[in-house]
């Protein structure tokens, strides 16, 4: 069963039950998802349901640190909960190694040397990470892995 049927039907379930968080949680999803259909007219399918549970994680993560320097446990607690339930439908995260070893090949792929090939790279990289880890993490690591490429290179040619 593809996800986004998954998804509907956890729903229909979460109001038959009446869970109250998972019910407006999924329901923050799906109005996301609406209007990213409509304003961006996007089809309805897997990859737009993973992107907007990863939105509305990033936007969950954002008010928990807000409300942490409030000193407001109840609704840290509270989103935390919803954090969870997104979580769910989340595809496995990938390891550290893992993405380490998907930028060595994308940089030996592309023939990247220097960090103006980050976005090249980062073209390569982006389908096979997507929603999988944290974009801001990739980039941090492919610029290190390419900015030590660049002066390992030309330090070797220095030295000549």
């Amino acid at each position: 069963m593809d996800l986004v049927n998954k998804f509907k039907e956890e729903l229909v379930t979460a109001m038959k039950e009446k869970d109250k968080v998972k019910l407006s949680t999924l329901r923050s999803v799906k109005g996301a998802m609406q209007l990213e259909i409509i304003n961006k007219k996007r089809e309805e399918n897997d990859e737009l349901l993973l992107d907007c549970i990863n939105k509305q994680i990033k936007l969950r993560n954002d008010s928990i640190k807000e409300f942490e320097s409030a000193g407001r446990t109840d609704l840290v607690e509270s989103y935390q909960k919803e954090i969870d339930i997104l979580k769910e439908y989340m595809p496995r995260m990938l390891s550290d190694d893992e993405i380490s070893d998907i930028i060595d090949n994308a940089i030996s792929k592309t023939g990247a040397s220097t960090v103006k090939d980050l976005g090249l790279v980062m073209r390569e990289i982006t389908p096979l990470v997507k929603n999988r880890c944290d974009m801001k993490k990739v980039t941090v690591l492919v610029r290190e892995k390419l900015q030590w490429f660049f002066s390992f290179f030309f330090t070797k040619q220095k030295k000549r």
